[in-house]
């Protein structure tokens, strides 16, 4: 039955389609950086829709488009789209993939839609999604990194850079002297990450509600004798998404860093940090810091992280190189918005770097040459 429909639906409406030659993309929601989608669907042929369609006007203008050709595949922007897409997607076998900003993605927050460098396109889920597996997470458990030396060795380097570099996810937090924050140390010292506590990471990689001041109690009760230090999430520090939990309620068993300081100065001098489920764990992790997992992100369940919770797929041991190749490596594709063309991790590092360094130029105070 379902063969005849597309049949039908082909000879109607196929024939104009494929004049193209061109593979059809149907994107939803990824809207915030219109711009830009010709350099993502570069060679396919692009048909927007809106986040809010309506049920009717999906199955009347879009699904007569989609089944006409069977090249035709939907992306959408992570999780955020009607149930209807996805049970139309299984139920006529048409690929959906998932879109997410890649690892390292830009200097400005993601919330101001300063353009991405990097992105993730997935085909079975999300590699923040511990209930099922991702694409991120076949690559770590099935992929061959013994023969594949050319990848392990630009992971090696590639981590070397990315610590020289003190970049991560997003990069418009100021520079600090820790030594001055955290003051002399005279003991452990343990770092709670924060995160967006309504974010998608945890409610679907963590299997137990935590909030953020739950992480410090949780931290300060397994460290009595450490130094407890919390750094809120960049976005709730900037107000561009809105606290649950208030760290003013922790304030009087952890040293709260209530200025946006850059997360490769934030864990100088660390021993050991607690997190749910950020990717600013793995940057820990990548330092060779101590990392307590209370939620199950991509990286742990690989016999690198101290995890609260299991996940009984992980079943292959890795080692953190591993980890970063099939994440930023493998995994992630990159853009340069300026080029408009794909790029790689190594040049999107360099890329993102001079971003950053002519944000701190433009930064300085000009110079006043006396006549």
């Amino acid at each position: 039955m379902a063969n005849a429909v597309r049949l039908i639906i082909s000879s109607l409406f196929g024939s104009a389609l494929r004049q193209s030659k061109k593979e059809p993309a149907f994107v939803l929601g990824l809207s915030a950086w219109r711009p830009y989608l010709r350099d993502w669907f570069e060679g396919k042929k692009i048909y927007k829709f809106g986040r809010s369609i309506s049920w009717l006007r999906f199955y009347l203008t879009v699904v007569p488009l989609i089944l006409a050709d069977p090249r035709s595949k939907v992306y959408v922007w992570a999780y955020k789209h009607p149930d209807f897409i996805k049970n139309f997607c299984r139920a006529w076998d048409v690929p959906l993939i998932r879109v997410e900003d890649g690892f390292i993605r830009s200097v400005a927050l993601g919330a101001t839609r300063a353009p991405p460098l990097s992105l993730c396109f997935d085909s079975s889920s999300l590699y923040f999604d511990a209930t099922e597996p991702s694409d991120l997470e076949i690559i770590i458990q099935t992929h061959d990194f013994d023969t594949d030396t050319e990848t392990r060795a630009r992971a090696r380097k590639g981590i070397e850079r990315l610590i020289a570099s003190k970049l991560s996810k997003y990069n418009n937090s100021q520079n600090a002297a820790v030594e001055e924050l955290y003051g002399p140390k005279r003991r452990r010292r343990v770092l709670v990450l924060g995160q967006v506590e309504d974010d998608a990471s945890i409610k679907l990689g963590c299997n137990k509600k935590l909030s953020n001041n739950d992480v410090v109690r949780i931290a300060a009760a397994e460290n009595p004798d450490a130094q407890i230090i919390y750094k809120p999430h960049p976005e709730i520090l900037h107000g561009t998404r809105p606290a649950q939990s208030n760290p003013d309620a922790v304030r009087d068993i952890a040293l709260i860093l209530d200025d946006d300081i850059s997360l490769a100065d934030s864990l100088e001098t660390v021993d050991h940090v607690y997190t749910i489920t950020s990717l600013s764990g793995f940057e820990a992790l990548l330092r060779g810091i101590k990392v307590t997992c209370l939620g199950m992100p991509f990286y742990a369940g690989w016999g690198l992280t101290d995890d609260r919770q299991i996940c009984e797929r992980r079943t292959t041991k890795r080692s953190a190189e591993e980890l970063f190749a099939a994440a930023y490596i493998l995994y992630a594709r990159y853009f340069d918005p300026i080029r408009h063309c794909e790029i790689t991790f190594e040049e999107a590092l360099e890329l993102l770097r001079s971003m950053k360094q002519q944000q701190l130029d433009d930064q300085r105070p000009a110079q006043v040459v006396p006549v």
